[in-house]
């Protein structure tokens, strides 16, 4: 290494050693404790918010399977002829119609059910419906699944930093009136010597 390397070295290390907790000679005892404090609750939030990721991803995402699970035992899909021409709704592609199907014991049922915007009367399409042959809701998409997973994930993580945010400011707002509290004492002490001075 060259010399101007070696003194780039040496002013980036000095630099670093300003910022570095009780290496100051004016840091008091209450900044280097709110320092260190600080240090604790990035450490805590590194370590508790993918902790936090894991644990509340799993769980969302578990549940949500087994959801899935249970709507596909319950539901399933059945043909059904529209009645009526596709009407425009606000969704867009999708419209309404009425239309009929049978349930899995033969007997029928009517009721609106959704259909390409402008499609006829007597089109095809397929409806999800329960074991007494009434409409139902698709059953959870597997990126559904997946999706509630990493929501809950960056819910856990937001969760964990809003609260050691929370304590930061706690923290930084106790040590700011110590520190005042601090500096009153002292300007007490010298405050009088340095009048006679004047």
């Amino acid at each position: 290494m060259n010399g101007h390397a070696k003194s780039q070295a040496g002013r980036l290390r000095r630099k670093l050693r300003e910022f570095w907790p009780g290496h100051s000679p004016l840091r008091r005892r209450w900044d280097r404790a709110e320092a260190a404090i600080l240090g604790g609750l990035l450490a805590a939030f590194v370590v508790g918010g993918t902790l936090a990721a894991l644990i509340a991803g799993h769980w969302a995402y578990e549940g949500a399977l087994r959801a899935r699970h249970g709507e596909l035992a319950a539901l399933h899909q059945v043909p059904a002829i529209l009645l009526t021409t596709a009407s425009l709704q606000p969704a867009g592609y999708y419209a309404s119609a009425n239309a009929w199907w049978r349930a899995s014991g033969g007997e029928r049922h009517t009721g609106q059910v959704l259909a390409l915007l402008g499609s006829p009367a007597g089109t095809k399409v397929t409806v999800w419906v329960d074991a007494d042959g009434r409409l139902a809701g698709p059953p959870l998409r597997y990126s559904q699944v997946q999706g509630q997973g990493a929501l809950a994930s960056v819910l856990a993580v937001m969760a964990v930093g809003v609260v050691l945010l929370g304590a930061g400011l706690a923290v930084h707002r106790v040590a700011e009136r110590r520190r005042m509290a601090a500096w009153d004492e002292e300007w007490r002490a010298i405050g009088p010597m340095w009048s006679r001075h004047g």
